[in-house]
């Protein structure tokens, strides 16, 4: 906007004191409306991306982003084995965006004390990075026939750290039980995954199994970028399609968790349209305010309009300085958009106070994340889309005639 232009709007907007001149009702409605809609705006992008980080976070957790398995999977944790030599195992560490690749070996079994049962899934893993940092009381594995259960189990079957708890593995031919002993408590609140995974040792697990070395369930693989997980997908696909195990068998089968996840994942994927409906709900509702807003402005101004004209402007001049009032407003209006939807944001991002049902959303509380990129493209968007909204009210303007404004003063 020309100089000129800018300064007659700053002067009409702020008086010469300092204090704002517009004080009417519906001003203050239309700045109220700007500040919601943009409070929203920014809540909802990071509630959800804070849902999305935190499920897939906890999902990964549980079961990696990158899952290379028997080409025989059933779908199901008796998984068969793979044989899995240290060749192999360094080079899918040494692909782009890896930052781990863990064997491991999954067993479903039962837990059984004198007075309940739980049906579990024994998973054992020398990578503890996830667990360990989920763990609420004691700590994990340091000698043989110990376990890591979840608060939910430890509960149900009235476990505590110390404990002794008998477990069953049902085989093609028998039944192995096995006496563990509860090394720690672990709490996700992801309770469709902490109610069925048990986790031990590696070492323990083979035990259990019977398996030689370097056999296993599968390999997790965790990622550094899970933006680059299908890329790496199919390198880690290249680098074993055709390759035989020991036993001259095409073992190995490659699998996302969004593959394993299918429901979860697809889940996540109808909160980004929520997230697309909202923000485009609140444009609309910040767009009529603003609307409103200018028309008043123009209103309130049409003496002004008239003697601008009277001294020679022309209407493009005149829009300039309508517009330019109406670009502080709503630029007042997002700062304090902006400032209350932060605040909120950081409030619930450091004290989790607004609790959920984890059965129903996978977390005990609302995860909040703050991706700047997008909060800054929004705010943008924002501005830009409200810019032009302006434009076609702001014809107004050029229908005011100066000589009937100076008669009718």
């Amino acid at each position: 906007m020309p100089k000129n232009e800018f300064k007659i709007a700053k002067r009409l907007y702020f008086s010469q004191e300092g204090e704002e001149r517009h004080s009417r009702p519906a001003i203050r409605v239309a700045l109220a409306g700007i500040i919601v809609g943009v409070m929203v705006m920014i809540l909802t992008i990071c509630i959800v991306v804070g849902f999305k980080h935190t499920v897939t976070e906890k999902v990964a957790g549980f079961g990696a982003h990158i899952q290379l398995v028997s080409f025989d999977n059933n779908n199901t944790y008796d998984l068969q084995p793979i044989f899995v030599p240290d060749s192999l195992l360094q080079r899918l560490q040494s692909f782009e965006h890896v930052a781990k690749a863990a064997p491991f070996i999954t067993k479903p079994g039962m837990l059984k004390t004198d007075s309940a049962f739980h049906g579990i899934v024994l998973k054992g893993t020398d990578y503890w990075g996830f667990f360990g940092r989920n763990i609420i009381d004691g700590g994990i594995p340091n000698g043989p026939n110990q376990v890591v259960i979840s608060k939910s189990v430890a509960q149900e079957l009235d476990l505590q750290v110390g404990d002794a708890v008998n477990s069953y593995f049902v085989d093609e031919t028998d039944i192995r039980a096995r006496r563990y002993t509860v090394s720690g408590i672990y709490d996700t609140g992801f309770g469709q995954f902490d109610d069925l995974f048990v986790i031990t040792t590696l070492r323990d697990a083979k035990r259990l199994q019977g398996w030689e070395i370097n056999t296993f369930s599968g390999v997790e693989i965790l990622m550094d970028d899970i933006r680059y997980i299908d890329e790496t997908a199919d390198a880690v696909y290249f680098a074993t399609v055709n390759k035989l195990d020991e036993n001259g068998y095409n073992a190995y089968y490659v699998q996302t968790l969004k593959e394993q996840n299918p429901a979860i994942f697809a889940w996540l994927d109808l909160l980004d349209m929520n997230v697309i409906v909202i923000i485009v709900l609140m444009l609309l509702v910040a767009g009529f305010n603003i609307v409103s807003g200018l028309i008043i402005l123009i209103l309130d101004g049409v003496q002004l309009i008239g003697t601008l004209k009277a001294l020679g402007a022309d209407n493009r001049f005149v829009r300039r300085v309508f517009l330019g009032q109406a670009a502080l407003l709503i630029g007042k209006g997002m700062l304090y958009g902006n400032a209350i939807g932060f605040i909120l944001a950081a409030i619930e991002y450091k004290f989790h106070l607004v609790p959920l049902d984890a059965t129903t959303y996978y977390v005990s509380y609302v995860p909040i994340a703050f991706p700047w990129g997008w909060l800054l493209l929004l705010n943008v968007l924002t501005l830009v889309v409200s810019l032009l909204i302006l434009l076609l009210p702001s014809m107004i303007i050029t229908k005011i005639s100066p000589a009937k404004v100076m008669h009718f003063e």
